[in-house]
């Protein structure tokens, strides 16, 4: 029975999220439902990252089984086929059949979109939080870097979250601007964190992001980054940010020769998209 790896991209703001769940449309619903039109019967489909409702990705990886053996350009063009417009298939590979989307992967990368500007431009209204009024980039990447390493995240968990181990290990953690000017005149600039781990919480890179706006908005000094990274209090760090800014952007897994768009977000880049 083949096993297969799916590089996929979504626009999450009418999901659910990644997981399939009771009510709801799902990532992982649209996904399986159009396997089963394979005439597969059910399919279950492994995510590399549960995203959040609202949440988006470019990169998030897939795995699942089939009964019988198929071409990978012909998974690509029959899943896009069937696929809801704002779900897409971008590759496919043959893997072992022991490789598992979650649990083998080594590193996950978030980005998360700050327009900082007055006028939010149309086109970025449901991929980017909207927040008036200057920000500190410069101080934002100092407090950025200050969480890099294996820490207790607690205090950037959702309230209530159970996992084994609020230890997690940030590998890459930068904010970067890039300004935007039409006709002589600064519209704003599109602020972006990227943070790469090997796993995070609940709501984890959200709740950094809030923190890194006090920050940014001088409400609070560079070293409170570390303050509440000790504190291990969610209370004290900064709210949640929107989930319409948040984008899986890439996973790694040991074999880099295999699936090696899952290890770069370029193609993406070049057309302005995490």
């Amino acid at each position: 029975m083949p096993t297969f790896k799916i590089l996929v991209a979504y626009d999450g703001t009418d999901y659910v999220g990644w997981q399939r769940q009771t009510t709801g449309t799902s990532i992982q619903g649209v996904l399986e439902d159009t396997l089963r039109a394979f005439g597969e019967g059910e399919v279950p489909v492994a995510g590399a990252g549960r995203t959040d409702a609202g949440v988006h990705a470019l990169g998030q990886v897939a795995s699942f089984t089939l009964a019988r053996p198929l071409p990978c350009d012909t998974i690509v063009r029959a899943l896009n086929a069937r696929l809801p417009g704002d779900v897409r298939v971008r590759s496919a590979v043959d893997v072992p059949v022991s490789f598992h989307a979650r649990f083998d992967a080594r590193t996950k990368t978030y980005r998360y979109r700050i327009w900082n500007g007055e006028v939010m431009p149309p086109f970025e209204r449901r991929y980017a939080w909207h927040l008036r009024g200057p920000l500190d980039v410069g101080a934002m990447r100092c407090a950025a870097r200050l969480i890099e390493g294996e820490h207790d995240f607690s205090a950037f968990q959702s309230a209530g979250s159970d996992v084994a181990t609020p230890v997690r290990t940030i590998v890459g953690s930068t904010v970067n601007a890039e300004c935007t000017d039409a006709d002589g005149s600064m519209l704003g600039s599109m602020v972006t964190y990227d943070v790469s781990a090997d796993g995070f919480l609940r709501h984890m890179v959200r709740s950094i992001v809030g923190t890194l706006i006090e920050i940014g908005r001088g409400r609070q000094p560079v070293d409170w980054m570390t303050d509440v990274l000790e504190s291990r209090n969610r209370a004290i760090a900064g709210q949640t940010a929107p989930a319409l800014g948040l984008f899986l952007a890439r996973v790694s897994y040991h074999d880099t020769a295999e699936h090696t768009d899952t290890d770069g977000v370029r193609g993406q880049d070049r057309i302005g998209l995490p």
